[in-house]
């Protein structure tokens, strides 16, 4: 993969010029591993072990994230065993997402950094206009969900149901959904693009009082969420979306991405932290 990583001259940002480590997985992981990884990078970040990064990952086999605090109740762990999705909880809020044929971001920085430093609002706003242009180095004009003084409240436990604010939308329909956790002194944001398939899968992995409700739930996603792949017209994979959302985010943010990989340390952490994230039956 060629990656022109250097931030291009604009004056669309006013950040100082930063290097940050850029690392594509272009193997997927479990869902355990994904979670951890992101954990052990933040970790190292913050305790000045590795410089600021941006990843990309993808997932396998196919996995259902819940929210920090989401209740298992809900959440059906017999099917999600039965047709082996993997379940665990994510460092970050929100609600349930079904991981699968999708590109994965996450960004580990310190809370000092000018680009996240300030209202977490800010630093979802600064982090989706690198997204935002990465989208459009693909093709696709999507915009930011604007703020609302009254906030957002989901109806459900599927996260793609709306967008919240500075979300990535296309069309008025939800294209990536992100959530941020800040931990003393550091911060991690991660988020998902589903690239292709039904966006309403994630019903399958929920409870419901009766099968209409399960579709009805399924209509509102399919009217409230796009993936990538519907909204360019055509098929795309992860392949063709990493080096335009790394330029994109090189771009928006001003940054030289000096690609890497995870170092022996990070890894070591994430050993260690694979069984706590995994979720295998109700507390």
């Amino acid at each position: 993969m060629s990656l022109e990583l250097s931030a291009q001259p604009t004056t669309a940002n006013t950040y100082p010029l930063a290097q940050w480590r850029l690392l594509v997985d272009t193997e997927a992981r479990t869902g355990a591993m994904n979670m951890a990884l992101d954990e052990a990078i933040t970790d190292a970040v913050a305790n000045g072990d590795a410089p600021p990064t941006l990843r990309f990952y993808q997932w396998e086999p196919p996995c259902l994230s819940l929210g920090k605090r989401q209740p298992l109740e809900g959440i059906d762990l017999a099917r999600c065993a039965a047709d082996g999705v993997d379940v665990v909880r994510r460092a970050t809020g929100g609600w349930a997402i079904l991981h699968t044929d999708e590109f994965t971001y996450s960004v580990a920085c310190r809370a000092d950094d000018p680009r996240v430093a300030g209202p977490i609002l800010d630093a979802y706003r600064t982090l989706s206009a690198g997204l935002i242009a990465g989208l459009r180095l693909i093709g696709l004009t999507a915009t930011m969900r604007p703020a609302r003084p009254e906030g957002t409240h989901n109806l459900s436990a599927a996260c793609f149901e709306v967008p919240s604010a500075y979300e990535v939308t296309t069309g008025d329909r939800k294209l990536i959904g992100s959530a941020q956790a800040r931990m003393n002194d550091r911060v991690l944001q991660h988020g998902s693009l589903p690239l292709r398939g039904d966006i309403a899968r994630v019903v399958n992995y929920l409870t419901f009082a009766d099968e209409q409700a399960r579709a009805t739930l399924a209509t509102r996603l399919r009217e409230h969420a796009v993936t990538l792949g519907e909204a360019l017209g055509k098929p795309i994979d992860f392949s063709e979306v990493a080096p335009a959302m790394a330029k994109g985010f090189a771009q928006a943010l001003n940054l030289e991405l000096i690609p890497g990989e995870p170092t022996v340390a990070e890894l070591a952490v994430v050993e260690a932290r694979l069984a706590e994230k995994q979720v295998t039956q109700r507390a």
